[in-house]
C-alpha cells in the first residue's frame, strides 16, 4: 500500500491533510528540522500527533538539521519531548542523533534522511540494520537508478513527487552577509521571496532564503511526478512525499487530494493516461503562478548526473 507523506503549515492544515487521506504528517520546529513550512510549538505538535493518531494516521518529526557541538547537546531534550508526546517516527540525517538516542535511552523509530547522500540501497540498508524504519531518497536520483535501488532496499523509500527541491545549503548566513556588504537592510526569510540568477542564464531563478539553519537554495522549478506515478508504483516505491514549502494554504490541501485520488486509482487498477493528464492539469492550475514545474532529475540519463 502506498503511503502519502505531507508537510503542514499549521495545525488546521495538518488536520485537513489527515482528513483527506494523508498517512504521515511531517512537522517539526526550526531548531531541529530543515526547510519546514512552519515551526510548530510544543503544544501544537502534541495536538497534531493526538489528532493524527486518533484518525489512524501518523506523525513524523523533523530532526534532520546539521548539528554542531553547540546544538547536538540540545537534541536529547527534544527527543524526550517527542517520546513523551508519542510521535510515530523522526527523520534524521546526523548519526550523532542516533548516538544520543542510544546513550540516553531515547530511541524513536527513525527515517534516514542525509539529503543528497542517499543514492544507493547499500547505504539505506546500512541504516536499516541500525534501526531505521525508512529512508528519504536523494532528489537527484533518476528513474533508471531507482529501478535498481528500490527493489534492493530493506525498508520503505520515500520519493518526492511534488514540491521544491533544495540544491544547496550552507550553514553560513550568506544573504545577511551580502546585504551587510552592500550596506542595505533587507529581510532574508522565505516570505521575502528572494531568488538568485546565473549571470549567463538570464532565465534562471533559484529561490533562496535564510533561517536558523543557514542559507537554502532551491532548483529552478518545483518537482511534479504526477505523470510518472504508475512507473514509480510498478518498481515498488511505497512512499510519496508532498512538500508544501512554497505552496501555501488550501491549494496545497487540494493538491494532496489529487495524489490521494491517484493512489486510489492505482490501487483499484483504474490508472490511465487520461486520468494522469487530468490530475496533472489540475495540479498545474493549483500550483503557485510564480513557480514553474518539471520532472527534475527523474528522466535524466544517470551518466549525466554528476
Amino acid at each position: 500500500m502506498i503511503e502519502l507523506i505531507a508537510t503542514a503549515e499549521s495545525v488546521a492544515q495538518a488536520k485537513e491533510l489527515v482528513d483527506c487521506g494523508i498517512d504521515i504528517i511531517y512537522i517539526g520546529e526550526d531548531e531541529y528540522g530543515l526547510r519546514l513550512p512552519y515551526s510548530f510549538t510544543r503544544e501544537e505538535q502534541r495536538e497534531v500527533i493526538a489528532y493524527a493518531q486518533e484518525k489512524g494516521a501518523q506523525v513524523s518529526a523533523a530532526v534532520n538539521a546539521i548539528f554542531h557541538n553547540d546544538r547536538i547537546n540540545q537534541v536529547a531534550e527534544y527527543l524526550a519531548f517527542l517520546r513523551e508526546a508519542e510521535v510515530d517516527s523522526i527523520t534524521l540525517g546526523d548519526p550523532g542523533v542516533v548516538q544520543v538516542m542510544r546513550e540516553q535511552d531515547l530511541f524513536i523509530p527513525y527515517r534516514y534522511d542525509a539529503q543528497v547522500m542517499v543514492t544507493s540501497s547499500g547505504q539505506i540498508n546500512f541504516w536499516a540494520k541500525r534501526g531505521a524504519v525508512g529512508s528519504v531518497l536523494a532528489r537527484e536520483v533518476p528513474f533508471e537508478e531507482m529501478k535498481k535501488l528500490i527493489p534492493g532496499a530493506l525498508v520503505p523509500v520515500e520519493v518526492l513527487v511534488y514540491g521544491a527541491t533544495c540544491i544547496h545549503q550552507s550553514k553560513r548566513n550568506l544573504l545577511e552577509n551580502y546585504f551587510n556588504f552592500i550596506e542595505k537592510e533587507e529581510a532574508v526569510n522565505k516570505e521575502r521571496g528572494l531568488f538568485i540568477s546565473e549571470p549567463k542564464k538570464v532565465d534562471s531563478h533559484y529561490s533562496i532564503y535564510q533561517d536558523r539553519n543557514g542559507t537554502h537554495i532551491f532548483a529552478n522549478n518545483d518537482l511534479d511526478l504526477m505523470p510518472h506515478l504508475g512507473e514509480l508504483t510498478a518498481i515498488g516505491v511505497s512512499q510519496w512525499m508532498l512538500d508544501g514549502l512554497f505552496t501555501p494554504g488550501e491549494n496545497f490541501v487540494a493538491i494532496a487530494k489529487l495524489f490521494v485520488e491517484a493512489r486510489e486509482a492505482l490501487a483499484e487498477g483504474n490508472w490511465t493516461e487520461e486520468l494522469a493528464e487530468r490530475l496533472d492539469a489540475e495540479l498545474h492550475a493549483l500550483h503557485p503562478a510564480n513557480r514553474e514545474l518539471d520532472s527534475g532529475f527523474y528522466s535524466k540519463d544517470p551518466n549525466e548526473v554528476v
